[in-house]
Parts: structure tokens; sequence; C-alpha cells
């Protein structure tokens, strides 16, 4: 199964972007897909869904795509947009406000991988369904 969005960076963007790989998953779990989607699973591809699209607005200020797609037994999740820059993740600190959101794709999807492309730069991460 796979899945392919273009959101703007205009409010209600980050959480149609929520909705969608709802849907997504919604409907590959109805599909029979094994290992079954779990209800842990939704909330957290749309937490990890709702990081990833915040980052690429707040810090590429234009569209971004989200490409989702079941890969055996993980959930891929991908996040397009025009920054030719990489992320940065910021060292652990409990008393930081804020920019906690790639730390938070860490601990549910175990890492995350970024290509840059020519227009810009592409962030992936695989959460597992089970």
């Amino acid at each position: 199964m796979h899945s392919s969005e273009v959101f703007t960076g205009e409010p209600g963007a980050i959480a149609a972007a929520r909705r969608s790989v709802t849907a997504f998953l919604t409907r590959a779990r109805s599909s029979g897909l094994q290992p079954a989607v779990t209800a842990e699973t939704l909330d957290a591809a749309a937490l990890v869904v709702s990081e990833l699209v915040t980052n690429a607005i707040r810090h590429a200020g234009g569209p971004c795509g989200l490409d989702l797609r079941i890969e055996q037994t993980a959930v891929e999740i991908t996040v397009r947009d025009t920054s030719p820059h990489r992320p940065a993740v910021s060292p652990q600190d409990p008393t930081r406000v804020g920019a906690h959101g790639l730390e938070i794709v860490i601990a549910l999807c175990g890492g995350f991988r970024t290509r840059l492309t020519p227009t810009g730069k592409q962030i992936t991460a695989r959460l597992p369904l089970t």
C-alpha cells in the first residue's frame, strides 16, 4: 500500500497530515494487513507525522510532501520539503521547552534517515506496525 499527498504551509496542514496517516492506516487495517495495525500504531504514526510535518513547515516554510508506504512489518513515513539543510537533533535536555520533535521520532521509530534531493530533502522514518 502507498499514499502520497502534498500540504501547504497554511494553517491546518499539520492536522490534515495527521488525518491522512490515520486514514491510510485505517484502510490498511481494514484490508486485513498482517501484522494488524493497532490503535497504538495509529496514535504513534499520527505523532510522528505531526512532528515531521511541523518541522518541514517551520523550517522550510513552504509546501511539503507526505509519502506513506507499508513495507513488510512497518509503515514507512517520508516527509519532503524544500530546505537543503539536514535536521539537527538537539542534545537531550528535559528542561528545554520545545524542540523535542526529532527526539520523539527517534524514540518511536528508532531513528530516521535524511536524503538531500535536487529540490530540498526528504526525511524517512520506519514505524513498526506491532
